[in-house]
């Protein structure tokens, strides 16, 4: 069984947190700049949220191993198609940027090499 996105983000921001305590590489940005990571989090985490709501909205599946039942092409769906992963994609560059550290980038290229043949195609 393939864990739905939200699960995936949560398992990147575990191993994130995990890679930052146990091996984190060397300082990539100090503060202040980190904090532009959390502008980025918040991001994400609004598109991701926008995007659920427009499914909710006009009555769709939003599971992603689901069948579709419409396709949506309103709001942020009228400039892409999956702006939920975009969101959550932002959500842990966000939080790669707050902690400065190389070693946590790893868990959002894995996020970002694993969506599109993982759970976007379906």
């Amino acid at each position: 069984m393939r864990p739905l996105p939200p699960l995936l983000v949560l398992i990147c921001l575990a191993a994130m947190a995990f890679l930052a305590l146990v091996a984190p590489g060397p300082v990539l940005i100090t503060a202040p700049w980190t904090w532009l990571g959390a502008a980025v989090a918040v991001l994400g985490v609004s598109m991701a949220v926008a995007g659920a709501r427009a499914f909710r909205r006009l009555g769709t599946n939003i599971k992603t191993f689901d069948d579709p039942d419409l396709l949506v092409t309103s709001g942020l769906f009228r400039v892409s198609r999956n702006p939920m992963y975009l969101g959550f994609l932002l959500l842990l560059a966000g939080a790669a940027l707050l902690i400065g550290r190389a070693t946590p980038i790893l868990p959002v290229l894995a996020f970002f090499l694993a969506a599109p043949g993982w759970d976007i195609p379906f």
